[in-house]
C-alpha cells in the first residue's frame, strides 16, 4: 500500500511541476520556442533543429520567426569563453554559445 501511495504522488508531481518529467532535448526544444515532430523531417516553414523525446521526434523551429539559426544567419556558433568582434542574433544548439559573424 505505501509503494501505491508513493507511485501516486510521484505520478501527481512529475504531472503538476512543469518540465519535471520532460527530458532535456525537449526542454532544450521549447526553450527555443520549437515543435516536437514524429517525422525525421520538418515541414515548412519550420527548420530542424535537434531532437525531442529522447531523440525519437525532430524539434522544429518557425523559420519566419525571429528564432533563426545562427548558420541561417551566415553566423558561427562559439562557446562563451570565445570573444566575438562581432556578435548577430541567431540560436545556437547550446543555450549558452554565442552567435558570432567574426571571431
Amino acid at each position: 500500500m505505501k509503494l501505491f501511495c508513493f507511485m501516486a504522488l510521484l505520478l501527481f508531481l512529475l504531472q503538476a511541476v512543469p518540465g519535471l518529467g520532460l527530458p532535456k532535448d525537449t526542454l532544450r526544444c521549447v526553450g527555443y520556442h520549437g515543435f516536437c515532430f514524429r517525422s525525421k523531417s520538418c515541414p515548412a516553414p519550420f527548420a530542424a533543429f535537434g531532437t525531442c523525446s529522447r531523440r525519437q521526434k525532430t524539434c522544429c523551429i518557425d523559420t519566419t520567426s525571429n528564432f533563426h539559426t545562427c548558420q541561417d544567419e551566415g553566423g558561427h556558433c562559439v562557446p562563451p569563453e570565445i570573444n566575438c568582434l562581432e556578435e548577430q542574433v541567431g540560436l545556437c544548439p547550446h543555450r549558452e554559445w554565442k552567435c558570432c559573424t567574426e571571431v
